[in-house]
């Protein structure tokens, strides 16, 4: 397959606009990770997304939209909804909410839920979805289950031959997934911790934010218990390391015998948990080599951002089927 590589730049908007407007997929970069994006109102298109990341038909897409405006004409907005993306949209963060009848959302995207997953992302993306005037299914430009892509090199590295555009848009700035909550009366349920934390949520909203049970059965986009892993074993929470691991470190302080690590990178050597945040799935992706079967890593604060960047981990490092 042909494939362009372009900068995301306003004069490629309509490149953009155009291969979606023929079915095509094209990859986006928005402020979390790089995203595969296709009209979430064609089944054949939205079909390509599932076989080029080998993605479970089960596991449902999140679909963004340019405003709160495009959002209300796919699903059911409750006013405390309203409230919070009117607060934090364009931004990292996802609603699941009630599908409206006729919505014409293919049922692809949504795997048989009633719900959909809807999102309103910054920068360029916005403004391709604006002029393609249609809500785009995009999730994560990465094989299914994989370290998520936060720069274009990465996407062209895992998919690039099975996409015909790929706009540059450079690092993403968030660089982990949104947050994802679903509103019920007067309850805030956070199904997936992202680029907005539970604190920033909880102010707007008034009161405390709910934690869902992981083991509950899938509502939304990266709640399986494997995920965003590398090829290399992933041991958390180190205070040792152990000969032929590579370690990914956090802060001034060094796990134990860290000087037999065979690479060493490290989130946010000051112990910023936003920059820790951006280098997360970089790095990960650049300690998954061939001569490394295990990457170590040191503690990081779950506070804030680091709840995110703990859930990631955790699925990283979580028991992987076989076969």
């Amino acid at each position: 397959m042909k494939r362009m590589i372009l900068p995301a730049v306003k004069e490629n908007i309509g490149c953009a606009v155009d291969y979606l407007k023929q079915g095509a997929l094209v990859v986006l970069p928005t402020e979390t990770v790089y995203g595969l994006g296709a009209d979430a109102t064609n089944g054949v298109a939205v079909a390509q997304i599932f076989a080029v990341k080998e993605r479970p038909q089960f596991n449902p897409l999140i679909v963004h939209v340019s405003d709160v405006n495009m959002a209300m004409r796919y699903v059911e907005v409750d006013p405390l909804s309203y409230k919070l993306m009117d607060h934090f949209w364009p931004g990292p963060l996802t609603f699941i909410l009630p599908l409206r009848r006729k919505s014409g959302i293919h049922p692809l995207v949504t795997t048989g839920l009633t719900t959909l997953a809807v999102r309103s992302p910054q920068g360029i993306f916005s403004k391709i979805i604006a002029a393609f005037d249609a809500p785009v299914a995009a999730p994560s430009a990465n094989r299914s289950g994989r370290v998520s892509p936060t720069n274009a090199v990465a996407v062209t590295e895992d998919i690039g031959s099975q996409v015909p555009l790929i706009l540059d848009g450079g690092p993403c700035s968030v660089g982990i997934e949104s947050t994802i909550i679903k509103v019920g009366g007067d309850a805030v349920l956070l199904l997936r911790p992202g680029g907005i934390s539970r604190a920033e949520i909880e102010k707007v909203a008034g009161f405390p934010v709910l934690r869902l049970d992981q083991h509950t059965a899938i509502e939304a986009p990266g709640m399986l218990d494997s995920h965003y892993a590398p090829d290399a074993a992933v041991r958390l929470d180190v205070v040792e390391i152990y000969e032929g691991e590579a370690l990914l470190a956090f802060g001034s302080k060094r796990a134990k015998k860290s000087e037999k690590a065979i690479a060493i990178l490290n989130l946010s050597p000051f112990g910023d948990i936003k920059e820790a945040a951006t280098h997360l799935f970089d790095y990960l992706r650049r300690l998954d080599r061939r001569d490394i079967s295990r990457i170590a890593v040191e503690p990081v604060p779950p506070e804030g951002l680091g709840e995110a960047i703990n859930d990631r981990l955790v699925r990283a490092a979580a028991p992987r089927e076989k076969g």
